[in-house]
């Protein structure tokens, strides 16, 4: 998703020039936007308290400011500085950590970004985006560039299966169609799904939304109608249960008195001290790989 992001904050610096600030990050990755924006490309350094505060100074005075860094770093290292600098003014200062959930699993626990939009979601204002699919990219950076508040793009690997057409962006998509439960898939995690969805069978196939934008404050009427009438709703994230989507979305539906069923939440968890792997094995290891979230809908739907 880097490279298509790359690739849009070039086409929109050539509509509407905008500063471009990273913490030493996007080697291989960032150098054309770099060669094309020149000195409105700012390598901040390792300072990435510093870099949000400057985004916020080049906000006040009517730039458009970007902060590129890996997701922990952009979420945890700086959180005051997005508190009172940022969202306490309302300042339209749009924050990119790539690399969300166990991206950078290799590295151990203090490289993972679980906590992430949990956190950030908890400041006034502030709106994230988290896409599905490297086609996404484009329209998500669109829609950040006119938000007038702050954005958090959380950017992870796209994980569509070949062949698959991706519908056009937006928040809520419906993926399949299905007897089976309600499924709720925030980002990238829903490609392996869909690459594997047939194996579940005809009268088990679920009903697989997209969810790529938080806080939730709306549901589409034909997700309602689908958790009233099936057997169970299941959320699916690699971020951890508390701040998640999950407690989201079961909090709107409760208030609206339209709880489902059953619900089932398929999360991450950190794990202080364990061993780091790759995403695919850190996926394993709390049940978010393909193999675990087909069990959990089968289970799911027949509340065992």
């Amino acid at each position: 998703m880097r490279d298509a992001a790359c690739s849009r904050w070039i086409d929109l610096y050539r509509r509407r020039p905008f500063v471009f600030l990273t913490g030493d990050l996007g080697f291989r990755a960032l150098e054309p936007l770099r060669d094309g924006m020149g000195d409105r490309f700012v390598n901040a350094g390792l300072a990435e308290q510093n870099m949000v505060s400057v985004a916020a100074g080049l906000a006040t005075r009517g730039m458009e400011a970007w902060v590129y860094t890996i997701g922990p770093f952009a979420y945890a290292r700086a959180c005051e500085q997005i508190r009172n600098d940022v969202c306490h003014h309302g300042l339209p200062v749009r924050l990119v950590g790539n690399g969300g959930g166990f991206a950078y699993g290799t590295m151990g626990p203090s490289h993972h970004a679980l906590e992430d939009y949990g956190i950030l979601l908890t400041l006034p204002g502030l709106r994230v985006f988290v896409p599905a699919f490297d086609e996404d990219v484009a329209a998500v950076v669109d829609r950040i560039s006119e938000r007038t508040g702050p954005a958090f793009l959380r950017l992870g690997r796209g994980e569509a299966p070949a062949g698959f057409a991706v519908p056009g962006y937006a928040s809520w998509r419906r993926l399949t169609s299905g007897p089976g439960p309600a499924v709720v898939v925030v980002g990238p995690l829903v490609g392996g799904l869909l690459a594997r969805i047939d194996e579940l069978g005809p009268d088990d196939r679920p009903e697989i939304w997209s969810l790529s934008e938080l806080p939730v404050d709306t549901f589409p009427e034909d997700l309602l109608r689908s958790v009233e009438a099936r057997d169970a709703l299941v959320v699916i994230e690699e971020h951890v249960a508390h701040g998640g989507a999950g407690p989201m979305i079961a909090d709107r539906l409760l208030a609206e008195g339209r709880a489902p069923a059953r619900y089932v939440h398929l999360h991450a968890e950190v794990r202080p001290g364990e061993a780091g792997g790759s995403q695919a094995w850190h996926r394993r290891e709390c049940g978010l790989d393909v193999d675990s979230l087909l069990a959990g809908i089968r289970r799911a739907r027949f509340g065992r």
